[in-house]
């Protein structure tokens, strides 16, 4: 039975946990990108109040392996608070999390080492404070943070697999229940490997 068999035979499983997957990461992806680039901005203006938690917050989960994170949160954190709480949701939290305070380490550090010298040059020039945001800050910190933004955002693609050890029924989990089926694990993982090369590796490319 080779791959394109496999795939053939099984679309309906894998796309199920495709489609499991691709929520986890509209979630993951959109909230962590949004909030963690206000909270950036957020620490820069107001450093008492949101910067020194962000950063101490970011400090100490940054030392944290994503998978113990997301075993706290689904096993002691429920039963300390006496909740159910769909696997999914615990998933899309936990890894919304990581996302957070990874975009927020990359917008606050390009936010934070900005060239002051493209400021005065702004202000020289006679550009008003909302100009000078949207014709020179803007677009050269995007510049600078999008390749890593794309990288970190394929990190937390590949960290989706996690999910499956809580029984969320996303791709890897699918790829799981056919191997048990089937016992085919070479060519069932080589076409999980291949959605994740057609997935990323544009992304990638882009991002270098």
């Amino acid at each position: 039975m080779s791959v394109l068999d496999i795939i053939i035979d099984y679309h309906m499983a894998f796309l199920n946990g495709l489609l499991v997957t691709v929520q986890l990461c509209a979630i993951i992806w959109s909230v962590g990108i949004i909030i963690g680039t206000l909270t950036a901005i957020g620490s820069i203006k107001y450093h008492k109040i949101i910067g020194i938690p962000a950063r101490i917050f970011s400090f100490i989960l940054s030392g944290i392996p994503i998978l113990v994170f997301l075993y706290w949160l689904h096993y002691p954190a429920q039963s300390i608070f006496d909740l159910v709480i769909d696997p999914f949701y615990t998933a899309a939290l936990t890894l919304t999390i990581v996302n957070i305070f990874g975009v927020y380490d990359l917008v606050r550090e390009a936010l934070e080492n900005f060239p002051k010298q493209y400021l005065t040059a702004a202000k020289v020039t006679g550009l008003s404070k909302k100009q000078t945001i949207f014709k020179v800050q803007l677009p050269l910190i995007i510049r600078q943070v999008l390749p890593g933004l794309l990288l970190l955002q394929v990190i937390m693609l590949h960290t989706t697999l996690f999910a499956s050890l809580i029984s969320v029924e996303e791709i890897f989990r699918a790829a799981q229940r056919i191997n048990a089926h089937i016992y085919k694990p070479v060519e069932i993982y080589t076409a999980l490997g291949i959605f994740f090369l057609i997935i990323c590796l544009p992304i990638n490319g882009f991002a270098m």
